[in-house]
């Protein structure tokens, strides 16, 4: 039996360079799908670019509390999780800290004006992760549900279940992808990065993680992180054979 897979590219609109970059890989038939970051500095232009290269139809969410201007006030007097009026990554690093009343109804606003952003904009937003993966947290988690939920969002990313993982965080993730189903959401079977199934077998129902960027000579890669000012990686992957079929969030 032919597999079937999703591919989706992190982060469209962070910036024009990976965002052109993911257009690219759209071309390329590389990729199934993408999710943008609704206070990207290349929003607009990101926007604008897959309605011209039509896969407006393939843009979920990416939720977002780790990057970036916030598109809310509430969540700036949140030292936890804006510092200069800007997101830090510092929560993420204390995901196991429980949030305050005024943080979880402050994080509701903000994740809810994101998703009212992109909607008013006239995407039909096919799905939802998260950058930095802040919405598989333990007190995130219940929010960014809840708020989905609101906006007809019925299809998420699962907490990664493939690759090497040790057995706590394996029983965490578990559990995670057990309560998400139990919510209602629909999900693939399997979650993935690319270095996780490198050498190994894919499973049938799997979504594979990528950042298509180029590298300081042109080259579409899967971005692992920067050097020298340059992003640095892999050549993009083609997961395309007789016995895989990619598909995108909509059908699943």
């Amino acid at each position: 039996m032919t597999k079937q897979i999703i591919i989706n590219a992190d982060d469209y609109g962070l910036n024009e360079r990976n965002s052109k970059a993911i257009a690219q890989a759209f071309e390329n038939g590389l990729i199934t799908n993408t999710t943008v970051l609704a206070n990207g500095e290349y929003l607009d232009e990101a926007l604008a670019l897959a309605r011209e290269k039509n896969f407006f139809d393939k843009l979920g969410v990416h939720l977002n509390l780790t990057e970036g201007e916030p598109l809310t006030e509430d969540i700036k007097s949140c030292p936890r999780f804006v510092s200069g009026g800007v997101f830090n990554k510092v929560y993420n690093k204390r995901r196991t800290s429980p949030l305050k009343k005024a943080e979880k109804a402050a994080i509701a606003k903000e994740l809810d004006a994101q998703i009212s952003k992109l909607e008013a904009a006239g995407v039909k937003l096919t799905h939802a992760d998260s950058h930095h993966h802040i919405h598989t947290g333990v007190f995130i988690a219940p929010i960014a549900a809840r708020v989905c939920k609101a906006h007809g969002i019925n299809k998420m990313r699962l907490h990664r279940n493939l690759g090497s993982i040790n057995t706590v965080k394996r029983i965490v993730k578990k559990r995670y992808n057990r309560w998400l189903r139990r919510q209602g959401f629909v999900t693939t079977e399997y979650f993935a990065y690319v270095m996780d199934i490198r050498d190994s077998v894919i499973p049938d129902n799997t979504e594979i993680m990528v950042h298509p960027d180029f590298d300081k000579d042109g080259v579409l890669i899967d971005r692992r992180g920067m050097e020298g000012g340059f992003p640095i990686g892999y050549p993009l992957p083609d997961f395309r054979n007789d016995d895989i079929k990619l598909k995108g969030y909509a059908e699943l």
